[in-house]
């Protein structure tokens, strides 16, 4: 898992509460277990229409925000079903940071086994980020190490973030990496249950 520090990225305001899991990625798009490739299928019943074309007036097909990092969304986002493709998707597409009111507690873990930060301010700090996005300056700057995010105008807002799981953000490790880190310890239990129980390498 790649570590999250600093973001500085154009930001796209999706002022829409509860979107489901179902509408972040469709099932149609879920028979892969691969990561890449999922982004074609991001919101795609937003951002398409019945013939597959682009919707030209949804936010992340409108000119201005392509190549956005940053999703500001409204209330309860990622509630529905427990899709681990939610987050790949959204990462896959390029979003690395979603900042909302609040997020569906399965969505909020997923994002944090994969990398994506899921970022919860105030109702007022959202609604500032979102009418500052709709502007003519979309980047703002999320800093984990620092808890904060600044707005296109240079506001500041600070969020609270569980500090086992900011220093694993911090230093890239998913559940294996974390693992990983203790590989000289598993060895040794190997090696000596190697040498106390042979019968079970056999």
């Amino acid at each position: 898992m790649q570590a999250f520090t600093r973001l500085d990225g154009r930001a796209a305001p999706l002022s829409l509460a509860n979107i489901d899991t179902d509408q972040i990625i469709p099932k149609q798009f879920l028979k892969t277990v691969e990561r890449e490739g999922l982004a074609k299928g991001l919101f795609y019943d937003f951002r398409f229409d019945g013939d597959g074309n682009e919707i030209a007036d949804f936010v992340l097909n409108r000119p201005e925000y392509k190549g956005s990092s940053v999703l500001i969304a409204g209330d309860n986002f990622g509630c529905g079903s427990s899709r681990e493709h939610a987050p790949w998707a959204l990462m896959d597409f390029g979003i690395l940071c979603v900042i909302s009111t609040s997020f569906a507690d399965i969505f909020n873990n997923n994002c944090f086994n994969n990398g994506l930060l899921p970022v919860v301010l105030k109702p007022e700090e959202v609604a500032q980020l979102m009418d500052e996005a709709k502007g003519g300056n979309h980047m703002v700057s999320v800093d984990l190490a620092t808890q904060t995010v600044v707005s296109p105008s240079g506001r500041s807002f600070r969020f609270e973030i569980d500090p086992v799981r900011k220093d694993k953000m911090l230093k890239g490790l998913d559940a294996i990496g974390e693992t990983l880190m203790h590989a000289s310890d598993i060895d040794l239990y190997e090696s000596k249950r190697a040498l106390d129980r042979p019968w079970l390498e056999a």
